[in-house]
């Protein structure tokens, strides 16, 4: 069902649940079909790939990879075992890429609407604000998890067919079996999506601020640029734990035998943080905005 046949099912009627559940795949499947969002798909997938070409082709005369210690994390493991490029390209990916992909649909998501003049339109039919607007977080949560796992199985493909499989070598020093390794891969990539919880909260609360889809995208990835880089210099040490990214690579600890639980949790209590403040701000702003406008 497409968006205008969700939209006239919808008019003249209270939303029911059901409604509401078709509006959102509506809006799923509008997103992954944009060519804006297939070639971001298209560019995670591919940085698994010249990782795992890049690592091959440095170890061919048996060299090792990483060129002592240089490169993302697990990066001198991959050769042992292709299941680390899973962990590789998700270290690769998340201090710039995937954020970056979700701050382009997060951007996107009420600007482009209004740009493009369908905002008013999607208004008439009763979602109400506040449901249209926890539609569209909705979606951009779920982008979130597929990118990161187009990411996760990119990795774990080109993994497989590179480098050997079989069981791992913790961080702690310690050996799993594949299975649970491959379990915590899942895992990881699940941390990793949680991750970019609050900047799907920004990119959406930029997006309320103006009609420019263009205009919330370059916003919102300049914000996140600008945090990154605020988060690398020494002098501001004691506002970086307050930064969103600031404990972005904690996921390293579920690799540790135990697992070491404590920058884990304040992670995933700072992306809950900024999606409350930032979800709270966007829901003020969008309630009182003029579509007409």
């Amino acid at each position: 069902m497409s968006r205008a046949d969700v939209l006239q099912a919808g008019a003249g009627r209270r939303p029911n649940p059901l409604w509401t559940l078709g509006l959102l795949r509506s809006e799923l499947v509008t997103t992954v079909r944009r060519w804006r969002t297939l070639a971001l798909l298209g560019v995670l997938a591919a940085v698994p790939v010249l990782v795992g070409i890049a690592v091959k082709i440095e170890t061919r005369g048996g060299g090792p990879a990483g060129g002592g210690g240089e490169g993302p994390a697990f990066i001198s493991q991959i050769t042992n075992n292709g299941l680390f490029l899973v962990f590789t390209a998700l270290a690769a990916t998340l201090p710039f890429f995937l954020p970056m992909a979700v701050g382009v649909v997060a951007g996107d998501a009420i600007a482009g609407e209004a740009g493009a003049g369908t905002l008013r339109y999607l208004l008439v039919a009763p979602a109400g604000r506040t449901r249209l607007l926890l539609t569209k977080y909705a979606t951009v949560l779920a982008f979130c998890l597929l990118a990161t796992l187009v990411v996760a199985v990119s990795a774990l493909l080109v993994g497989a067919l590179l480098f050997p499989l079989g069981e791992l070598t913790t961080i702690s020093g310690t050996r799993i079996s594949f299975a649970e390794g491959l379990g915590r891969a899942l895992l990881i990539a699940l941390v990793v999506a949680a991750s970019l919880v609050g900047v799907a909260a920004l990119g959406l609360f930029v997006s309320t601020l103006t009609n420019s889809g263009i205009a919330a995208m370059a916003t919102t990835v300049g914000l996140l640029i600008t945090v990154q880089i605020v988060d690398q210099i020494p002098q501001l040490h004691a506002l970086q734990p307050y930064l969103f990214p600031h404990y972005w690579l904690s996921f390293a600890d579920l690799m540790r035998d135990p697992v070491y639980w404590d920058d884990l949790v304040k992670n995933l209590g700072l992306q809950a943080l900024y999606a409350a403040v930032f979800g709270a701000a966007a829901w003020a702003r969008f309630t009182a905005k003029d579509v007409n406008a």
